[in-house]
């Protein structure tokens, strides 16, 4: 497989340069953009994925239901389609943009584009990127939240999500 190339980016997420994957991941915390995709069904309830526990960053946590880097050369929109198609096998859905912020893990900095939708569709996880998914209750999530199951990006965003769509 050939290395990937992420985008370099300044705060307001405007490309400046290009740096792989493993130098974006070895504690530079070189700014790169990644996507975030929250569903939720019509009752409200807000969908999970597990992430493999082959992943290099937090592997077998509760996630968002799809995250994923930019490659170089791709835009926000074609990275999000991208990235909910391989990890989900979802197609055909209306998102919007809800915010972006920088995170900033123990190796990596990134640029946090958070997008909502609702979808009723079929989710098929990748077994590849997802080890299992599932609908939770917002009341489920805020009884599991610091407890270790969920990846502390998904617990910082979860609290801005909730203020932004007040749920």
């Amino acid at each position: 497989m050939s290395e990937e190339f992420f985008p370099v980016v300044d705060e307001c997420g405007n490309v400046i340069g290009k740096e792989s994957r493993a130098v974006c991941h070895s504690k530079t915390f070189i700014l790169h953009p990644v996507v975030h995709l929250h569903v939720f069904n019509k009752k409200g309830d807000l969908y999970l994925q597990k992430r493999s526990e082959q992943k290099d960053i937090q592997p077998g946590k509760w996630d968002t239901a799809v995250g994923g880097h930019v490659r170089y050369g791709e835009t926000i929109e074609q990275a999000l389609v991208r990235e909910a198609g391989e990890e989900l096998s979802m197609k055909d859905f209306d998102a919007r943009l809800l915010m972006s912020y920088v995170y900033q893990s123990k190796i990596e900095r990134e640029v946090v584009n958070v997008f909502v939708t609702e979808f009723e569709g079929s989710i098929i996880p990748d077994n590849d990127e997802v080890c299992d998914g599932k609908f939770w209750t917002i009341e489920e999530i805020e009884s599991s939240l610091n407890k270790g199951i969920f990846t502390p990006n998904f617990e910082s965003e979860f609290q801005k999500l909730k203020n932004a769509l007040n749920i």
